[in-house]
């Protein structure tokens, strides 16, 4: 294959990244709280329910590496660091709100939907 072709494979690998890294478990919760404007670490931490300490700087570095966080330090003692969503990530966020909503509303037939499933699997299996 030619240097300056690319293969559909090759193309497709950052946008599968990507899309891992916006769509993950951390990551929404994340850009659903950073939109409601500057947040500190321990603001994600208390609303980001579960992460933990490590999962949280992980998840921001990404996000800032992928250009949807800017991390601001201010020169305090102790210093004093927040983040604040790009406009690509403003964009984002809209398609996350729809997301989440989408959860939300159906959420309740998802549960039922599981228990059904699940009670067909053990009287199949019995």
């Amino acid at each position: 294959m030619a240097a300056d072709t690319a293969s559909p494979v090759t193309e497709a690998c950052p946008i599968v990244e990507v899309l891992d890294h916006v769509a993950g478990k951390w990551a929404v919760g994340i850009l659903v709280t950073a939109a409601q404007g500057p947040v500190r670490f321990t603001e994600l931490e208390r609303e980001v329910e579960g992460i933990s300490r490590r999962m949280l700087t992980l998840t921001l570095r990404k996000l800032e590496r992928d250009g949807l966080l800017v991390r601001t330090v201010y020169p305090t003692v102790p210093p004093r660091v927040e983040y604040t969503l790009t406009d690509m990530a403003r964009e984002l966020h809209q398609t996350l709100v729809g997301l989440t909503s989408w959860a939300e509303k159906h959420r309740g037939e998802i549960a039922a939907a599981r228990r059904a499933y699940d009670e067909q699997q053990t009287a199949a299996t019995v």
